[in-house]
């Protein structure tokens, strides 16, 4: 823990002093988050205003204990340079979403994805096929919006149970969201953990990994249990927006090498960054001499987002439907991540000064020694803060923070930290019908929160292994840990 900043003239510090701003934090997302939208119908808070007014209070607090706002900056400051690589993370993945999807690579995954649905298989598939294009685009609720709402327009035409396929879509949808580099909430994770993006994808391997094969012979199995009907005509539902994609974008074994360039990147270790501004130009000339986008509109698109007018034939091929699923991505399009990242360490950095965070979570969980407990009470701190404020990055950063010493000082690798965070944080989101989450899933697939959740497999079953890797030690690094500690 390191030492407090002294200022000319101080008051003592005591303990409320470092509850109070956790305690306020509380409250601002308790009542703009939750309580004034859920109960007064009010307009919910944007999470940068949150953090804003935290860090304001948070300013007039170290006033009153006698710091001085340049005893501050440096703290505020030194947290902001810990975030700047995944800041920049986040900034080159909307880039890269823009170009994937100019390049056709996102388009052709979703086409070629609505070939292979199949009324005895529809609760694998649709949990398969939202794995794999969130897995690709980083995005849970845009896969859900786009692939998952065409997945249940199949469901209701070949009669199959409803509450299970939208469990297989969610759960799906929240795997790839979950794995993927390219998502902010990973990022968000890995960053609030301090560890580099592709150790946290690849710890969680080991409890997200064994979750998600119970979950697909789960709904493999309930496709041969309760089996859509075989008689309606599925290509009159998927057909429409695959033949617009397939008459819109060139389909070309090219579009798939920026996909390659990052599994490269992930086997051979390379560093992220770089990874994901190499996928970029590679996907770009595939945009410009396969897809005949104009110079002009990749750069518009790496900027702002591809647009169905910049294709070709100018998108007048593409449903309503297939649009939603090309127009995204863009450095503009991670604004409001990068906006939120900034305002959170402006309240935690200025809460750094006088060591807030870590003088409750010591205060809190002092009796807790060993390192199951430890690893136990941060996946149960997850639940609880993303339960309340409905929001995985306030969940990474204020978990992150504060249990990240007491990690290192039970000699837990940090990785466990960052996919304790996701393991009970984003999965729990799903999970609950007053989340922004859970109003978004009923809300877009139309199937009530009762009937969906006890089908999400994948959730449950990664809430039981979490915990149990904690209490066994499985996958948890400690030999590891170790072994580099001697080496040091």
């Amino acid at each position: 823990m390191s030492t407090p900043i002294s200022p000319k003239r101080k008051r003592p510090l005591k303990f409320w002093h470092a509850l109070a701003p956790i305690i306020l934090l509380v409250v601002l997302i308790l009542w703009g988050m939750v309580i004034g939208p859920l109960v007064f119908d009010l307009d919910s808070w944007p999470l940068e205003f949150t953090f804003l007014s935290g860090a304001l209070c948070m300013w007039c607090l170290l006033f009153y204990l006698g710091y001085t706002f340049d005893d501050i900056i440096p703290a505020m400051a030194e947290r902001t340079r810990t975030a700047l690589p995944a800041i920049w993370m986040l900034m080159a993945i909307g880039v890269l979403i823009g170009s994937w999807t100019a390049s056709g690579t996102i388009p052709m995954l979703v086409y070629y994805g609505m070939l292979i649905i199949n009324p005895t298989w529809i609760y694998l598939v649709a949990f398969l096929i939202t794995s794999v294009f969130s897995l690709a685009t980083g995005t849970s609720w845009g896969s859900v919006g786009t692939i998952g709402v065409v997945v249940m327009s199949v469901g209701v035409a070949t009669g199959a149970n409803l509450g299970p396929l939208a469990a297989a879509i969610i759960g799906g949808a929240y795997f790839g969201d979950k794995m993927s580099p390219l998502s902010d909430t990973t990022n968000m994770a890995a960053m609030g953990a301090g560890i580099p993006v592709y150790d946290h994808v690849r710890s969680m391997l080991n409890t997200t990994g064994p979750s998600y094969i119970v979950a697909a012979v789960l709904y493999g199995v309930l496709g041969l249990v309760q089996p859509a009907s075989q008689d309606a005509n599925i290509d009159e539902l998927t057909g429409p927006v695959a033949q617009s994609l397939a008459e819109s974008f060139s389909f070309n074994v090219l579009a798939l090498i920026p996909i390659l360039v990052i599994i490269g990147g992930a086997i051979w270790r390379k560093p992220p960054l770089p990874t994901l501004l190499f996928s970029i130009a590679s996907a770009v000339p595939i945009a410009l001499f396969v897809q005949k986008v104009s110079f002009t509109s990749v750069i518009k698109t790496l900027m702002k987002g591809f647009e169905g007018t910049m294709l070709a034939d100018g998108g007048t091929n593409l449903t309503e439907q297939a649009l939603a699923i090309v127009e995204r991505g863009g450095l503009y399009s991670m604004a409001s991540a990068v906006l939120i990242t900034l305002s959170v360490f402006m309240f935690i950095g200025s809460m750094d000064v006088i060591n807030a965070m870590e003088t409750v979570v010591h205060k809190a969980f002092k009796g807790i020694r060993s390192r199951s407990g430890v690893i136990i009470a941060s996946l149960l701190s997850s639940a609880f803060i993303n339960g309340f404020s409905s929001n995985q990055y306030a969940t990474a950063f204020i978990v992150g923070n504060a249990f990240g010493t007491k990690y290192d000082e039970a000699g837990i690798p940090r990785k466990v930290l960052s996919r304790s965070i996701e393991d009970y944080g984003t999965f729990i989101e799903p999970m609950l019908p007053w989340t922004t989450t859970g109003v978004y899933m009923v809300a877009t697939l139309g199937v009530a929160y009762s009937s969906y959740v006890g089908f999400m497999f994948l959730q449950i079953t990664n809430f039981i292994v979490a915990p149990l890797l904690a209490i066994t030690g499985i996958g948890c690094f400690y030999g590891a840990k170790k072994v580099k500690q001697r080496q040091d």
